[in-house]
């Protein structure tokens, strides 16, 4: 009788589990992270261009909810979230796709004329801002 429980655990323990890909590389979080990064710091940026608080808020526990439902522990989210060098690929990241729509944070006019657009078009970066 002992012999079925300890198979069930060597089963259990030799069956392969599904390892997540790291969250960097699950566009849905990444790129959420992106779009708040660059509405933030447009916000930061731009004189008469603020946050939509409620709306940045909950765009940030929609990512963290959906990283959860993933299978993403508090713990994971926060390591992502707050490593130095995550943030400093964030903001490359950030930096080539702003190039790739015509866009240099370097030069303010256009950065925030970029936000201003983004609001006028209603974006994902435009609805966090006001």
């Amino acid at each position: 009788m002992r012999l079925v429980p300890t198979l069930i655990v060597c089963l259990a323990l030799a069956t392969p589990t599904l390892a997540k890909p790291p969250l960097r590389d699950v566009p849905a979080i990444d790129n959420g992270l992106m779009i708040l990064g660059i509405a933030d710091e447009i916000r930061k940026s731009c004189d008469g261009i603020n946050a939509r608080m409620f709306a940045a808020l909950s765009r940030i526990n929609g990512l963290k909810s959906k990283a959860r439902e993933m299978g993403y522990s508090d713990s994971e989210i926060k390591a992502y979230t707050s490593s130095s060098s995550e943030k400093a690929r964030m903001r490359k990241k950030a930096e080539n796709w702003l190039a790739g729509q015509g866009v240099s944070k370097a030069n303010k006019a256009q950065f925030c004329a970029f936000g201003r657009q983004q609001m006028k078009q209603r974006t994902s970066i435009g609805k966090l801002l006001r």
